[in-house]
């Protein structure tokens, strides 16, 4: 017979299992025991605790990582108040990157962006697509691969999630924000930093979460940087950038943290001050060597800015530290893809698959780096992989266009075979190309040839044996 659990750890252990909703549904028969009890302040200590436990649990159910950077849509485009040059010193800007730097692939070989940014290895939001330089560029902006929507701004996407974090609690919101007395809550540090995470994330009223993080960072006598930095959340949430770097750069002095290094560098790239991000980034793996964010930071700069041989070397110094980082990984398998190095790219991808990391882009890559490769017997399955796993249109778009290469090979190979009948190579690569797409008795034609230019080659051997033992029980 087991042990039966008191209500209040019950809902403790659900929240460490991130079972979110029993939590909360856990915590709401708790708060309804104490009648006529309407505010966390009361003297029951259980009442005080599943208060701040609910309010952490529906926090949870709808909280976004804000660290990243995120996509400049048309409204943040148009109403840029933070510039400071129209036309920026070469390097010094992520709107005009300009060519590649150090030696890297050129451009007209790595596929670009409209703003010029290359096309990284991994979708992240910043990458997206390109910042238009005019209102007709952002209105023909294609959609995203991500969200299948134009990209129109920021903070309606903030305003997206606000609107799903009622979905938690139908019945109504679970604290009325008009009725709280904020400035007693800041004076009860832990009621108020959950109080605070609620009001930003899950009810996404900035303001009101502004004003209790004013007042908590006054009655802590400015001495606490945990609220430095929320304070400076909330400044770049209503895109007050120059204040919200005051904050965090106050916050870094009292404490030195990961996460504060990533928001200031947040900040400068929303400026559009790419170096000066650089050389915070730099400052911090002083303070914290070995940090994978800080030197992912530091690559993801030098990507955007077209300098890809230094990306491609922190990238490498990110797997020194970390060998199962899925981004850097992908970036090193693009960079050695787009420098004629399809062989190296597929050791790269097949480390992913290895990982469990399955879906449509990753077989499609594979299958491309196969075909350039010459390794024909995997590019097709890998293409009929990347099919069956394809979730939408521009996905299946993508995957039938680089069929069409595969498509126009053969026609290449068959013109070669015909130029150059005393080669092998053309003649056995139509062959496994005719014998993937099914046209065997051609395919055996060509391995046929293939058998007379080089007759001790054994894969050509093996080839006529499975299409004679096919035809054998045909």
């Amino acid at each position: 017979m087991g042990l039966e659990l008191e209500p209040l750890f019950q809902a403790w252990s659900y929240f460490r299992r991130r079972k979110f909703r029993q939590c909360s549904d856990l915590c709401s028969q708790l708060l309804e025991r104490p009648p006529g009890e309407q505010e966390p302040d009361s003297e029951y200590t259980v009442f005080q605790a599943a208060w701040s436990l609910k309010t952490r649990a529906l926090t949870e159910m709808v909280y976004v990582d804000e660290i990243d950077m995120d996509q400049e849509g048309i409204a943040e485009m148009m109403l840029d108040e933070n510039a400071i040059a129209q036309v920026a010193r070469p390097g010094t800007s992520l709107k005009l990157p300009g060519t590649s730097q150090g030696g890297g692939p050129s451009p007209a070989v790595r596929p670009v962006t409209q703003s010029g940014r290359p096309i990284t290895g991994f979708v992240r939001p910043s990458t997206q697509g390109g910042r238009p330089s005019t209102m007709e560029q952002a209105i023909k902006t294609p959609r995203t691969a991500l969200t299948a929507r134009p990209i129109t701004s920021a903070s309606g996407k903030y305003v997206r999630l606000g609107t799903a974090s009622m979905l938690t609690n139908p019945d109504g919101p679970f604290i009325n924000l008009s009725r709280l007395n904020l400035a007693k809550y800041a004076q009860k540090p832990k009621l108020a930093k959950a109080l605070f995470e609620y009001i930003f994330h899950h009810e996404n009223d900035v303001k009101n979460a502004l004003d209790l993080a004013a007042l908590a960072t006054e009655h802590a006598q400015f001495k606490d940087w945990w609220w430095k930095v929320q304070i400076g959340k909330c400044y770049y949430r209503l895109g007050l950038y120059r204040e919200a770097e005051k904050q965090f750069k106050s916050a870094l002095k009292q404490q030195d943290m990961v996460d504060t290094v990533l928001y200031l560098a947040k900040v400068y790239l929303r400026l559009d001050q790419p170096v000066t991000a650089l050389n915070l980034f730099k400052q911090g793996l002083d303070q914290f060597p070995g940090e994978v964010t800080l030197i992912c930071g530091i690559a993801r700069i030098y990507e955007e800015m077209n300098n890809i041989s230094s990306a491609a070397e922190y990238y490498k110094d990110v797997l020194k530290q970390d060998n199962t980082h899925v981004e850097a990984i992908a970036c090193i398998g693009s960079n050695h893809f787009y420098s004629d190095q399809p062989e190296i790219a597929l050791r790269f991808y097949r480390r992913l698959l290895q990982m469990g990391v399955y879906n449509c882009q990753l077989f499609n890559n594979v299958g491309l780096c196969c075909f350039y490769a010459q390794q024909y017997d995997m590019t097709l399955s890998s293409f009929e992989r990347a099919l069956f796993l394809a979730e939408n249109e521009e996905e299946t778009a993508d995957v039938w266009y680089n069929l069409g290469h595969v498509a126009v090979a053969r026609a290449l190979l068959q013109t070669a075979s015909s130029l150059a009948p005393h080669m092998y190579e053309p003649h056995f690569n139509f062959a496994i190309l005719s014998e993937k797409v099914g046209d065997l008795q051609r395919s055996y034609t060509a391995a046929q040839k293939s058998e007379e230019a080089f007759p001790g080659h054994v894969d050509t051997q093996q080839l006529i044996k499975q299409l004679k033992d096919h035809f054998a029980m045909l």
